[in-house]
This record gives C-alpha cells, sequence and structure tokens, in this order.
C-alpha cells in the first residue's frame, strides 16, 4: 500500500511538472525543443494519411449502403462481433414486388410478362449487387479499417509518449538554468563586513547546495535526453512506416476499381439482355401499331404515361434484316408512309446517322415513326419535314 502511494505521489508530481511546462511554453514563458524538419514532415504526412482515409472509408461506406440505419446496425454487429445479418438489396426487393404483382394481375397478360421479365433482371442486379459490396467490404474497406484501429492507434500512442518525454526534456533544462544560475549568484563573494561575519557563512553553504542541484539537473537532464531521442527514432521508424501504408491502400484501391468495373460490366450485360428481350416482345405486344393494315389499332396511350420501349442505357442497334444501305436509300424515297399506323415519337438520345439511309437524330425532338413489313423490329422508318430514314427503337420513347 505504502509502495502504490509513493507511485501515485510520483505520477502525479510527474504529470503536474509536464503540465506546468505545457502551460509555460503555451503562454511563451518557456522554450521548447523544436523536432528536425524531416521529422515535422513525417508527422504532417500520417495525419493527412489519417485525415482523408477516415473521409474514405466512410463515404465508401455511404456508397455501399445508403441507409444511415442500416449503417448503424452494421457498426453495432461489428462492435459487439456478432456476424451481420443478410439483408435484401434494393434490386431484390423490386424484383419480389413486381413478381408478386404479376401474379396477381395476370402472369399470361403483355403486362405481367413484362414484369416478370423485369423482375428476373433486377433480381440479377440485386446479387450483383451484394457480391460487388461484399468484395469491396473485404478488399477496401477493411484494410483501410485496419490502419485506423491498429496502425494508428500505435502511432497515436507513440506520438504522445514523445511529447511527454520532450515535456520532460525541457522541464530538466529549466531546472537545470535555474540552478546554474543560482549557482553563479550564490558564488558570488557577498560584501563581508566584519559586524556581519554571518553572511559569508550562509552564502558558502547556498553555494555548495547550488552545486549539488546543478549536478543533479545535469544528470536528470542526461537520462531525460537518452529517452527523449530513443522514443525520437521509434516514432520516426513508424511514421516511415506510412510509405507501406500507401502502397497497401494503393493495391486495394486497385482491387476496388477492378470489383466496381466488374459490378458495373453485369448490371450493363444484364441491362442489355432486358432490353432485347423487351424490344423482341415489342410486336406481340402492340400487334399491328406499325403495320398499315386496316386491322385496328390499340388505344392511344395517354402522353403522361408514355410507353416506355428503350432502356437507359443506348447500345449500337443491330443491321440484322436491314437491306443493303444503297438499296435501302432508293426505297426510302419511293416508299411512302401506310395510311394508318403512323405515331410520335420522342427521341430519347442523340443519334448521329451511320450512312445516308439512317436519319439523325437529336434529344427531345419529336418525329413521326411507322413500320414496314419484313423490317427488323429494332428499326422503324423516321420522317422529319422532308428527311426520312431508319431510327433505332432504342432511342425512341413512342407517344400516342
Amino acid at each position: 500500500m505504502d509502495f502504490n502511494m509513493k507511485k501515485l505521489a510520483s505520477d502525479a508530481g510527474i504529470f503536474f511538472t509536464r503540465a506546468v511546462q505545457f502551460t509555460e511554453e503555451k503562454f511563451g514563458q518557456a522554450e521548447k525543443t523544436e523536432l528536425d524538419a524531416h521529422f515535422e514532415n513525417l508527422l504532417a504526412r500520417a495525419d493527412s494519411t489519417k485525415n482523408w482515409t477516415e473521409k474514405i472509408l466512410r463515404q465508401t461506406e455511404v456508397l455501399l449502403q445508403p441507409n444511415p440505419s442500416a449503417r448503424v446496425e452494421e457498426f453495432l454487429y461489428e462492435k459487439l462481433d456478432r456476424k451481420v445479418p443478410s439483408r435484401v438489396t434494393n434490386g431484390e426487393l423490386l424484383a419480389q414486388y413486381m413478381s408478386e404483382a404479376a401474379s396477381e394481375l395476370g402472369p399470361t397478360t403483355p403486362y405481367g410478362k413484362t414484369l416478370i421479365k423485369v423482375a428476373e433482371a433486377e433480381k440479377r442486379l440485386g446479387a450483383a449487387e451484394r457480391d460487388f459490396i461484399h468484395t469491396a467490404s473485404i478488399n477496401f474497406l477493411t484494410p483501410l479499417r485496419n490502419f485506423l484501429e491498429g496502425d494508428w492507434k500505435t502511432i497515436s500512442k507513440e506520438r504522445r509518449l514523445l511529447q511527454n518525454r520532450r515535456l520532460d526534456l525541457d522541464a530538466c533544462k529549466a531546472r537545470l538554468k535555474k540552478a546554474k544560475a543560482a549557482e553563479a549568484k550564490a558564488t558570488t563573494v557577498p560584501d563581508f563586513q566584519e559586524t556581519r561575519p554571518r553572511n559569508y557563512i550562509l552564502s558558502a553553504s547556498a553555494s555548495a547546495l547550488w552545486n549539488d542541484e546543478v549536478d543533479k539537473s545535469e544528470q536528470e537532464l542526461r537520462i531525460a535526453q537518452t529517452e527523449f531521442d530513443r522514443q525520437a527514432e521509434v516514432t520516426r521508424l513508424l511514421l516511415e512506416g506510412i510509405s507501406s501504408t500507401h502502397a497497401n491502400h494503393l493495391r486495394c484501391l486497385h482491387e476496388f476499381v477492378e470489383s466496381q468495373t466488374t459490378y458495373y460490366a453485369q448490371c450493363y450485360r444484364h441491362m442489355l439482355d432486358l432490353q432485347k428481350q423487351l424490344g423482341s416482345s415489342q410486336g406481340a405486344i402492340f400487334p399491328g401499331t406499325f403495320v398499315g393494315t386496316t386491322e385496328p389499332a390499340s388505344p392511344p396511350l395517354s402522353s403522361t404515361s408514355p410507353t416506355t420501349t428503350a432502356a437507359t442505357m443506348p447500345v449500337e442497334p443491330s443491321m440484322a434484316g436491314m437491306a443493303p444501305s444503297g438499296e435501302t436509300a432508293l426505297c426510302l424515297e419511293e416508299v411512302a408512309p401506310p395510311a394508318s399506323g403512323t405515331r410520335k415519337a420522342r427521341v430519347l438520345y442523340d443519334y448521329e446517322a451511320a450512312d445516308s439511309s439512317e436519319l439523325a437524330l437529336l434529344a427531345d425532338e419529336l418525329i413521326t415513326v411507322y413500320s414496314l413489313p419484313g423490317m427488323d423490329p429494332d428499326w422503324l422508318i423516321g420522317e422529319r419535314g422532308n428527311k426520312k430514314g431508319k431510327v433505332p427503337v432504342t432511342y425512341l420513347e413512342l407517344l400516342s
């Protein structure tokens, strides 16, 4: 018990000395040992690495999981060392709703069939998103989090210890400076008078005491300097290890880009397949709409709910089923639009004609379109004023 009390008193004394030294430095009343420029640069780079790693980590978590409540839940599970429960992605949830809607509204109807096809595509998109989140979490988020929770905590601990060693060193320098000043003052020969011989005796005694204090302060200073130099070397080695951290994070960043590229490529393929399926079933959904026959056409659709015949990602239209460009160009000049079956369409994206048989398009313009017997379902004939040419269906939004 006595030993613990002595240690507690000693720790309290050291803490008080450091607090006094720190306060005097802040007010400019004490000198401070400055670190060399290279060491300061290492400290600045380490702080910058830590700050930007935190920001990148947080924003990547937002990218992978936009729901803040879900992120908090996952964080709590990780802190409790419990397995995070499997969560349905938004795409998979949308696919489930579409499948249920198709079952209730009629899976054999055109709308029900389309809902089923889109639901299958959304399910595949959700599965791809799940794989991307899992891969990115392991290959990118985990190394960043390990740095912040492991290496950086070690660096911070050693930096605090270095700061304490520096305060002890500067406190020893201040005590030695004061002791030397007092010793010099004590060794000054007093104004000796026979009536006051006691002054000389006291001066000699004080000089001896301050001489002992100077020797003690010099010894403490040597010990403090040794501990400071040792701690500075340990901290410097840890700070130089930030270069290895950058190399590791660079490798993780490449893996993150690769996984993201794979994810978006999968999404593109799934949507391209869905687009082809919807395009091939367009004629079955709207029979006789684009062909100039005497059969009654389907009722016009409201302009507020246009028929979406194009996917959000335009692709190069297929030329299968079309005649050679020269022959088609000649035929188009001679072919008149059918008496019935023409419709208005709004252009979704700019399209540059590949040859003279095609019609160049500008986004948001309105054109007249119709189909001819035997044409590829991915193409229509478009008219704008006196100009006429083939236009890809995927670039159009059909109106009434």
